[in-house]
């Protein structure tokens, strides 16, 4: 004969009581017990053919005595309909978690993205969904969470800012962007375990994003001879003159920081004034090259056994910190909203601002989409090339404070 449980009697059972188990009369299979630590846990027992089995479904103090027993009347009733509870839960267990389809996803699902944006992603997946949503079973992901991982991303509980190893240190921000980013890789993700059918659905669809502020920031032209003032003064004082030409060349091509770092000798064409990069964001590209560029490209020196434009204190490699100077040399000017990614949306602004088309532009910034960079093909090489030369020598004549006419107008945004 059983009792009921309730918590009064639960309360009672005592670790090392010889009736270590209490059963409950009403419901037959339901019970709970002792463990020597005093937890008192809830089951339901039942038979699968001839074998015993139990059902763990939790501990007292988690559920009270009639949650516990609507649990155990559910499981039951499944062992009635033929069903093996257990064998749910293993299945449940075994489940890929985000964080296992995350790993499948960097070893299969991104192999066709280059390496750069693929360290983009690591970094985002193990700054953001993994600790975040790393323990959910994928196919158990709602909308409800995508929603609340974009506002804990966006409200910075994933910020940290942690030391990596020697001189390294990882600084995680959030922010609206930075979660907006978030939600669209995790959407790539999950485009990918409906690929390998982990599930039917992709709960990331949908999502709404916040609303960024837009970040094309331009320089006008007195901003631009403060700027070439302040690379003079710090080429005067000392500054490493590698990092004032890799900020200079930036300025008068529009190429990507990176583009510029990791720019070899090899890519220069003289003969055709053009950068001929081979593996830029956007895949092979040519860039033309205005008078300001080569001459400053002329004026260079080149180091032996290193292959890059811009040589780096460690033999064989490329500058690094140039950033960390252009936030010294940008704070003596009053600059510091600026960076160096602002000299790309600034010679944008400047050649569409000019008259220039927008295909023309998109051309030498290397903007275009792959369908558009065909288009680009059927261009002359010509107005390319002398778009280029127009933009970058009234960059170069603004920075020189040559402020008269013979600067074409420039439309600033305000």
């Amino acid at each position: 004969m059983g009792t009921t449980i309730s918590k009064r009697t639960v309360d009672a059972l005592k670790p090392g009581d010889r009736n270590a188990f209490l059963w409950d009369a009403n419901l037959k299979g339901f019970g709970v017990k002792i463990t020597p630590a005093g937890k008192r846990i809830y089951f339901a027992q039942y038979r699968i053919g001839k074998q015993k089995t139990r059902y763990t479904i939790g501990q007292h103090g988690h559920l009270t005595p009639e949650q516990a027993r609507k649990e155990a009347t559910r499981v039951l009733g499944e062992v009635a309909a033929g069903k093996d509870p257990n064998a749910d839960k293993n299945r449940e267990r075994q489940a890929p978690t985000i964080a296992n389809l995350c790993d499948l996803y960097m070893q299969e699902g991104s192999a066709h993205k280059k390496e750069s944006t693929r360290y983009v992603d690591r970094g985002r997946i193990e700054r953001h969904i993994k600790p975040l949503l790393g323990r959910k079973l994928v196919h158990r992901l709602t909308r409800g969470d995508v929603e609340r991982f974009m506002l804990a991303v966006a409200d910075g509980q994933t910020a940290t800012d942690v030391k990596t190893g020697f001189r390294g240190r990882a600084r995680v921000s959030g922010g609206k962007g930075t979660a907006n980013r978030a939600v669209g890789l995790l959407g790539a993700i999950l485009s990918f375990a409906v690929t390998r059918t982990m599930r039917m659905d992709n709960p990331a669809h949908g999502v709404k994003k916040f609303k960024e502020g837009r970040r094309d920031r331009f320089l006008s032209q007195e901003e631009m001879a403060r700027m070439g003032t302040a690379l003079s003064e710090a080429e005067k004082n000392g500054v490493n003159p590698i990092a004032i030409s890799v900020i200079r060349m930036l300025i008068f091509t529009g190429c990507r920081k990176s583009e510029m770092l990791t720019l070899e000798w090899a890519h220069v064409d003289f003969e055709h004034s053009c950068l001929r990069l081979p593996d830029s964001k956007t895949g092979f590209k040519v860039v033309p090259l205005g008078a300001p560029g080569l001459s400053l490209l002329t004026s260079l020196p080149r180091s032996d056994g290193n292959p890059y434009v811009f040589p780096g204190e460690k033999p064989g490699g490329h500058i690094v910190g140039v950033p960390r100077i252009w936030g010294k040399i940008r704070a003596t000017v009053g600059l510091e909203d600026v960076s160096l990614h602002t000299m790309r949306h600034s010679f944008a602004s400047l050649g569409v601002g000019t008259g220039l088309s927008l295909p023309i532009v998109g051309a030498i910034l290397g903007h275009s989409s792959e369908a558009m960079t065909a288009r680009y093909g059927h261009l002359s090489a010509n107005p390319v090339k002398d778009a280029a030369e127009r933009i970058s020598g009234t960059i170069a004549a603004a920075m020189k404070g040559d402020l008269g006419n013979n600067v074409l107008p420039l439309k600033v945004k305000p």
